[in-house]
């Protein structure tokens, strides 16, 4: 990356904040009984939830990465310990990559911090020497012995077969998106009128066959009845200075929009709050995040077939678009800075659309209620189910100003589409 390319990164990453078999996978399997080497010794913090947090801290706080890059790096890391934890356990559930051999007394402990660990050095190896101390002082909290040992040995080959499997998976290509001038294309948009990420949907998948394996149905007519409502929805209730958008559909348009997501702490308030032990969160975790990677490769994918506006184009150039039922605004500005990638479908639909369906799935049930908090709205958000979760972030788009409800809706499909497959053919129960 030359100098001038990380500037303007950097720019944007400041920018963002301040502005803004299937049955048996119910809740049976994840909150029942675990193998007695998951569950054996005295009760301690679960390392699983103790290591995505010092992911968290490598992939955002340090690394700066964005959503469509995350996403990749948090499923790389909790595959693997999955593998690993899944491994110490007996294989009770489809490895993802591997199962190294176990005696089924290997630490726990040992074996997460070092598959988590291994991946993250790969990943960020200017952060290696923070991430060694942090590593070795996990290590020293462990009784030195044979159990600690095979820990690390079966940690370190699952490390070794995700960071191999992953190797030129396409991530961070030069692959561009297509620019246009025609009503209804896509252009850079301001205030930094950036082209990014359109690698995303070429990586290969986790998960499904291929990138391009579920697609959206064309976005609605430039003239139709249904473009129509969307682009005078936003139009109103997106501005940077809309006076129809209340207090609480401005916070949860900067909630659901900080790149320091909330769903992170959801994932892991969900498995202290539903018991999950140290295998169970592993796989848990391992689902959500791959899932969730695959859910932006497909959306990825249909962002580059359809390359359709912004609504700030669309509303600025609205007297190009043929529809007398719109109208121009050349001074109009979104409430969010608008990501820099074409608008259909919508990627953190897709991304919370395969989420909360895998949540709904995992724990059997619709109605549980959690929470996040966001640093850039300053504000703590109460959800009492998945559903309501996704149905605020479709709304939240469109009053942030940047997605047309459509949208967010069909984003949310390719999501539960994705989920759907993952489940049937992944992590599922062998004993």
């Amino acid at each position: 990356m030359t100098s001038r390319k990380q500037s303007r990164r950097l720019t944007w990453l400041r920018i963002i904040p301040a502005t803004i078999a299937l049955g048996t996978l119910v809740v049976s399997t994840m909150t029942g009984p675990a193998p007695a080497a998951a569950v054996s010794g005295t009760v301690r913090a679960n390392p699983v939830i103790t290591w995505d947090l010092n992911a968290q801290t490598a992939i955002w706080d340090i690394a700066a990465q964005q959503p469509n890059e995350q996403v990749r790096s948090f499923a790389m890391v909790n595959g693997a310990v999955y593998d690993a934890l899944n491994a110490i356990a007996g294989i009770p559930y489809q490895p993802y990559l591997t199962a190294p051999p176990s005696s089924g007394t290997e630490s726990v402990d040992a074996a997460v911090a070092t598959a988590a660990h291994d991946v993250l050095a790969a990943l960020f190896p200017d952060q290696r020497e923070r991430l060694r101390a942090q590593y070795d002082a996990a290590l020293a909290m462990i009784r030195d012995g044979r159990s600690k040992q095979g820990g690390i040995r079966i940690g370190a080959r699952a490390a070794a077969a995700m960071v191999t499997a992953r190797q030129d998976d396409g991530a961070f290509g030069d692959q561009q998106w297509t620019h246009g001038t025609r009503p209804g294309q896509w252009r850079p948009t301001p205030p930094l009128f950036l082209s990014q990420g359109a690698w995303t949907g070429h990586m290969r998948p986790f998960l499904i066959p291929r990138a391009s394996m579920f697609r959206t149905p064309e976005p609605p007519q430039l003239t139709s009845s249904a473009y129509t409502r969307d682009l005078n929805e936003v139009k109103e209730l997106g501005s940077a200075t809309s006076t129809a958008r209340t207090q609480d559909q401005t916070e949860a348009a900067i909630w659901w929009h900080d790149r320091r997501s909330g769903s992170w702490e959801i994932k892991r308030q969900l498995a202290t709050t539903q018991r999950l032990d140290a295998l169970q969160t592993a796989r848990f975790f391992a689902m959500t995040d791959l899932i969730v990677a695959d859910s932006g490769v497909a959306c990825f994918s249909q962002k580059d077939v359809w390359s359709y506006w912004r609504p700030v184009t669309a509303i600025q150039r609205a007297d190009t678009d043929g529809n007398p039922r719109t109208a121009a605004d050349p001074g109009w500005q979104s409430l969010l800075v608008t990501p820099p990638f074409p608008e259909y479908p919508s990627g953190h639909a897709c991304g919370t659309g395969a989420r909360m369906s895998l949540y709904r799935h995992v724990f059997g049930r619709d109605d549980i209620t959690f929470s996040g908090s966001s640093a850039d709205s300053g504000t703590t958000r109460q959800f009492t189910s998945f559903s309501q979760a996704l149905d605020e972030l479709i709304g939240a788009r469109v009053w942030g100003g940047v997605h047309f409800r459509t949208a967010d809706v069909e984003g949310a499909k390719i999501g539960e589409e994705v989920y759907r497959y993952a489940v049937r053919h992944y992590f599922r129960p062998l004993k």
